[in-house]
Formats: C-alpha cells, sequence, structure tokens
C-alpha cells in the first residue's frame, strides 16, 4: 500500500460516517487503505457492516486518543500515513498527490502538516473560501492530529504516539522524537482539511475547562520525559497556571489541583519513559516557526 489513511473516532458516529463517505470519492482502493479505531464506543460498531472497505479495530473500554493511535498505527502498511479526526476531512481533492509529491522532493520531510479549516459548512467549497489562498510553505516544531502526513519509516524510529498521554499533545512528543531524529516537519497551506467543528458550542459544553486540565496535565509530563533539568520548567508551568487559571475561576482552581495530583501518582511510572532530547534539538525547536492553528 502506498498511503494508510488512519483514524480513531469515540462517540462520534455521524461525523465518523460523514468522514469515510468523503474519503471513499477520493481514494484509490487498490493503493490506499483506511483503518479506523473506535475506542470504547458500542454504538460505532453498528456502522461497521456498511464500510466493509475500511479496517477497523477497537477496544470495549476507551484507553484515550494517543493509545488508540499507538495501536492502531502499527497496523498500517502503508509507505505514507495519513492522521485525520474522526469529524475532519480533506478538502484538497489531490491531497494524496500533493503529499507523496512533497516527501519525494525531500528525504528529510518526516511530516506535513496540513491546513486546518475550522468550522461546519454548507459545501467544500465553502469551507475553501475560509482557507488560505497565498501558497504558503515553512518548517515549523509541530502538526495537529486532525490532518497530517507522516512517512511511515520515520514514525517507526520515534517511540510512537505516547501510552502516557491520554488526550492532547501526543502529536507535540511525536514531533519532537521526529526532529530530534534529524527529519523536518513542514506546514503546507495548500494541502487542507475541514475541521467540522462548532467553537461556540465546544465551549457551553464546557471543553475548555476538560482541555486545560489535560494540558496542565501533559505539559508537566513532556517536560519531564523530554527536557534534561526539568524541576525549574514544572515549576515554572504550576506557577503560571496557578496565576493565569486557578486564581481566576473556581471551576480551574479545582481542576487544577486535580491535574497535579495526577501528576502525583503518576510521576514514576512516567520516568520510564525519559528520553531528554539533544539540545541541538531544544534550540531547533524554539527557533522554528511556531504552527499556525
Amino acid at each position: 500500500m502506498d498511503v494508510s489513511i488512519v483514524i480513531v473516532t469515540k462517540n462520534r458516529v455521524e461525523e465518523l460516517v460523514f468522514t469515510l463517505e468523503k474519503i471513499q470519492k477520493l481514494i484509490d482502493s487498490s493503493k490506499h487503505e483506511v483503518l479506523v479505531f473506535i475506542d470504547g464506543c458500542e454504538a460505532t460498531e453498528a456502522i461497521k457492516k456498511d464500510f466493509s472497505w475500511v479496517k477497523w479495530f477497537g477496544v470495549g473500554k476507551s484507553i484515550g486518543a494517543s493509545s488508540a493511535r499507538n495501536s492502531l498505527y502499527k497496523n498500517a502498511v502503508g509507505t505514507i500515513l495519513i492522521g485525520l479526526d474522526d469529524d475532519a476531512h480533506p478538502i484538497t481533492a489531490n491531497f494524496i498527490e500533493k503529499s507523496t509529491t512533497l516527501f519525494q522532493a525531500n528525504s528529510k520531510l518526516g511530516i506535513i502538516a496540513f491546513q486546518e479549516v475550522r468550522g461546519v459548512f454548507t459545501s467544500d467549497a465553502l469551507a475553501l473560501e475560509q482557507a488560505e489562498k497565498k501558497h504558503i510553505q515553512y518548517q515549523t516544531n509541530n502538526f495537529i492530529g486532525c490532518g497530517f502526513a507522516m512517512k511511515n519509516e520515520v514514525y517507526q524510529k520515534t517511540n510512537f504516539f505516547p501510552l502516557w498521554i491520554d488526550i492532547y499533545a501526543e502529536e507535540t512528543c511525536v514531533a519532537y522524537e521526529v526532529l530530534d531524529a534529524g527529519y523536518e516537519i513542514v506546514y503546507d497551506n495548500f494541502i487542507i482539511v475541514n475541521h467540522r467543528v462548532n467553537k461556540l458550542q465546544r465551549q457551553q459544553h464546557g471543553k475548555h475547562y476538560f482541555r486545560f486540565q489535560k494540558e496542565f496535565k501533559n505539559n508537566i509530563f513532556i517536560i519531564l520525559v523530554y527536557r534534561k533539568n526539568p524541576l525549574y520548567l514544572i515549576l515554572k508551568s504550576i506557577f503560571h497556571n496557578f496565576l493565569e487559571y486557578a486564581l481566576k475561576d473556581l471551576i480551574y482552581f479545582k481542576l487544577f489541583w486535580v491535574a497535579l495530583f495526577q501528576v502525583l501518582v503518576r510521576f514514576i511510572f512516567i520516568l520510564k519513559f525519559r528520553k531528554p532530547i539533544k539540545n541541538g534539538t531544544l534550540q531547533k525547536i524554539k527557533q522554528l516557526k511556531k504552527l499556525k492553528y
């Protein structure tokens, strides 16, 4: 297989169906495979019979997005892995061709970060109207899980998506390891995905609180795993989040202490994965242009 499209899904049956129907129109099943991991969602099991061309994997009880990706990607045989969220689909019709061409032109290219157009639109044409029109391409230090392409051989040189993170910031771990292995991450805005998120609705459902707790905890874990001298940076992160969030909102205050408790409980476990990146890689990460979200 030339390309493996890999998707992790949880509790978004309608969104997944929409994404798969879009993908089916864009791929050549003789050269491209689609793999889906169901992360503990019984309702999604019911649609498997409607998409027999998909390779299905999953677990009965949720293990988290990062662990699900870790498990799923090991089954992908394509030379290129294209990662999508279950609520994101390509709106660049030749996204596979464009990705392949970029990889062929640069042997040091490990990951391509796609342009993300957020929002729910009545057509792909309307979504494309919101995209950047001028071609932009640059080296960056990260990528987002809703739309990217990665060489499988490069992914095999990492420790894969981490088992010590459940959701949020798992891409950062892979990015660090790809850069530390001497490869590049490039953002190219001519490969576009529509991430069908309703930002207002997510905020109303309290997603920002959920994300704060996860990202605060995971940021400490990432420092502990990848930095040679983590103590000062961990204390700095704790102090910053206490002032920026915990003191301003009672819910944030409670989640701040919940996250810290989770860090303490898992501290010894996280140490087993400790693998500091090289100083040169760290400097490169600081110098590279940040990805536009």
